[in-house]
């Protein structure tokens, strides 16, 4: 057990830093290059038809109205019901769907567990309404989650080595992410029924892990199962499946990013600065060394290109 304990241990570290690094990395990447799409959720009256406060004339000497409900909807449309998915590619939704409603469920169940760690440790018992409640939740998020999962992963498998148009741009590394989490989401579902179905014994692991005490044996398919769990959570972070993390800079610092670039403002600080970045590459109408700045206010290697 001390095996399971140390892996749980580690893992929890590795999902932390992993996360961590990429938040920090995505919020300090130099300015992206500007979509100016629109319909844009946060504009204020305009969003339905896709209006900005740049058709206005003068439009800088008005104030700007921001709708944050607006982008809160979008994005809770976007992440619990994959709106994009469901009107570009609707025949994978079917699938990325009750994917991504089982990740959603099995991350309640993950804290519902670690809220009944929490009680046992402080020996807090939960009776009557409240305690059969707390029970059906962990129970539903539980199996209703892992079979999701299983539904989903195996979907998008099938569905990656049987239609041709999503097997051509499928890596090695996608497939290889798609069966690892179907081992475990099934690994899960048979040690759960079978070894601890109703999550007494990995709420008491997982009080242990909160208690940093040393836990009572599991059954060997239960170990297998947290190891497993384990694992996986370390792994998620480091693949490209830790795309969770980039959603907030995707939607706010590149699709609906249009704050106005105004002088002596952030944009232009920043702007700035990767106009001083040098190339370290060459062409006919690029010398390497040069700044971006100097390239883009020196005409001459283009003009000889011309002609």
């Amino acid at each position: 057990m001390l095996v399971v304990l140390v892996v749980t241990y580690v893992a929890a570290v590795v999902f932390v830093a992993a996360v961590v690094a990429r938040v920090v990395k995505y919020a300090t990447t130099p300015i992206h290059l500007r979509w100016e799409l629109y319909p844009v959720p946060h504009e204020k009256g305009r969003a339905a038809w896709g209006g900005s406060i740049f058709e206005e004339l003068e439009w800088w000497k008005k104030p700007r109205r921001l709708d944050r409900i607006g982008e809160l909807r979008q994005m809770l449309a976007e992440i619990a019901l994959l709106k994009g998915v469901w009107h570009h590619n609707r025949k994978l939704w079917f699938f990325s769907f009750p994917f991504h409603l089982g990740l959603y469920l099995l991350i309640g169940w993950l804290l519902l567990l670690l809220v009944a760690g929490i009680l046992i440790n402080t020996g807090t018992a939960l009776r009557g309404t409240v305690g059969d409640v707390f029970s059906w939740l962990v129970y539903l998020s539980g199996y209703g989650g892992l079979g999701l999962l299983i539904l989903g992963a195996l979907g998008l498998l099938l569905r990656r080595v049987f239609d041709g148009g999503i097997r051509r741009y499928s890596s090695p590394a996608e497939y290889i992410n798609l069966l690892f989490i179907l081992a475990v989401a099934v690994v899960a579902l048979i040690a759960q029924a079978t070894t601890d179905p109703g999550f007494g014994r990995l709420a008491g692991y997982l009080a242990s892990v909160i208690g940093f005490s040393r836990p009572r044996p599991l059954p060997t398919l239960l170990a297998v199962e947290v190891v497993a769990g384990a694992l996986l959570v370390a792994y998620i972070p480091l693949t490209r499946m830790a795309h969770f993390v980039a959603k907030y800079f995707l939607y706010h610092d590149v699709r609906w990013a249009d704050e106005p670039n105004t002088r002596g403002g952030r944009i232009e600080g920043q702007l700035k600065q990767v106009f001083a970045y040098r190339l370290n590459w060459s062409a006919r109408h690029i010398q390497q060394g040069k700044s971006w700045a100097e390239v883009g206010t020196n005409l001459q290697g283009v003009e000889e290109v011309k002609k």
